[in-house]
C-alpha cells in the first residue's frame, strides 16, 4: 500500500466518521433512548462494499455516543461495541439483505441490554424489541438506498472506489 492510498483511506474514514456524527446529532431527538431511529446507522452498510469503512463508522459512533443524554460513557462503550460488531459482521456477508440484518440483531441485543440495565427496565425483551424495530426501519431504508446506489457509476467509483473487487450479491 502506497502513501497516497493510506492518506486516501484515512481521509475517507474521517469523512465517514463526520457523516455519522453529523447525521446522529442532526436527528438528535430520534437518535438516542429506547425508541430510536438513528438515521446514521444507514452508513454501516458501506462496510458491505468496503471493509475499511469499519474504522470510520466505529469512530463516528463513539463520538456520537458521547452526546447520549441518558447513557453517557456506557453508550460510548456498549453502543459503539454494537456498531463495531455490526460492521465486522457486514464485512463478511455476501448478500446485502443479510448484511442489513446484522445491525438489527447486534443493536437489539447489546443496546437492548444496555438500556435495560442502565435505565432499570425490568423486561430486557421490551428494550431489545424497540431497538430492533428502530434499526429494522432505518436499515430497511438503507437497503433500498444501497440497492439504488449500486447501479450508479459515481457512487461505485467515488464512494466505493473503482478498484474494488466486489464479490457480493444484492
Amino acid at each position: 500500500m502506497n502513501k497516497n492510498n493510506t492518506v486516501a483511506i484515512i481521509a475517507r474514514n474521517g469523512i465517514i466518521a463526520a457523516l455519522y456524527v453529523g447525521l446522529t446529532l442532526a436527528s438528535f431527538p430520534l437518535s438516542y433512548g429506547m425508541i430510536q431511529f438513528r438515521i446514521s446507522e444507514i452508513l454501516v452498510l458501506l462496510c458491505f462494499f468496503r471493509k475499511d469503512y469499519t474504522v470510520g463508522l466505529t469512530l463516528g459512533c463513539a463520538i456520537a455516543n458521547i452526546f447520549s443524554p441518558e447513557l453517557g460513557l456506557w453508550d460510548v462503550l456498549i453502543g459503539t461495541g454494537a456498531t463495531l460488531i455490526s460492521c465486522l459482521g457486514i464485512c463478511f456477508c455476501k448478500i446485502l439483505f443479510v448484511a442489513a440484518l446484522m445491525p438489527v440483531v447486534a443493536n437489539a441485543l447489546l443496546v437492548g441490554f444496555e438500556l435495560s440495565f442502565i435505565l432499570g427496565v425490568d423486561n430486557f425483551w421490551v428494550c431489545a424489541g424497540f431497538v430492533a424495530l428502530g434499526e429494522f426501519v432505518v436499515l430497511g431504508v438503507g437497503y433500498g438506498l444501497f440497492m439504488f446506489l449500486k447501479n450508479k457509476k459515481y457512487f461505485m467509483e467515488n464512494v466505493i472506489g473503482a478498484n474494488q473487487n466486489l464479490e457480493c450479491k444484492f
